[in-house]
């Protein structure tokens, strides 16, 4: 089974289990980290995820994924919150995060730049405005690697 289909089918058995409990999903990854396969799912709510809200999605998540057992690799199971600097990557992201501070990383330099922090001004399905130093940049999303929330450290 192909890493899109895990994803989606682990998505189709968790989303029940995360709008019972009135949280919401953030994302679900499958990805391989030296030996290992990892299943991470990635959930949130209002005023933050705790520890018990993750044991609570795991457990449950456990049995529907050991009933269905369409994953034929061994695998970790991960339940967590997203964290502070978590990326942009769904539609509901980019808009909770409007006005907020960003950091962009791209593929190819830009004018000798490849990381940029500003404030998200707004988005499409091609482009993203941010606000660097009170000048609007665009930036053509197939040009991203990565869009984040920025962290103040």
């Amino acid at each position: 089974m192909k890493r899109a289909d895990i994803e989606k089918r682990t998505e189709e058995l968790v989303t029940p289990i995360i709008e019972e409990n009135s949280f919401e999903l953030v994302d679900v990854e499958y990805v391989k980290e030296g030996a290992d396969y990892y299943l991470r799912v990635y959930a949130d709510k209002e005023g933050g995820i705790n520890i018990d809200d993750c044991v609570l999605i795991s457990r449950a998540l456990e049995v529907k994924l050991d009933e269905e057992d369409f994953i034929d690799t061994a695998y970790i199971l991960e339940v967590s919150s997203p964290g502070l600097g978590r990326p942009l990557k769904k539609e509901k992201d980019f808009k909770r995060s409007i006005g907020k501070d960003i950091d962009i990383k791209l593929y190819k330099a830009l004018d000798g730049v490849k990381e940029f922090t500003g404030v998200l001004k707004s988005y499409d399905e091609e482009n993203v405005d941010v606000d660097i130093d009170d000048e609007v940049k665009t930036f053509s999303r197939k040009d991203i690697a990565l869009i984040r929330l920025s962290l103040d450290i």
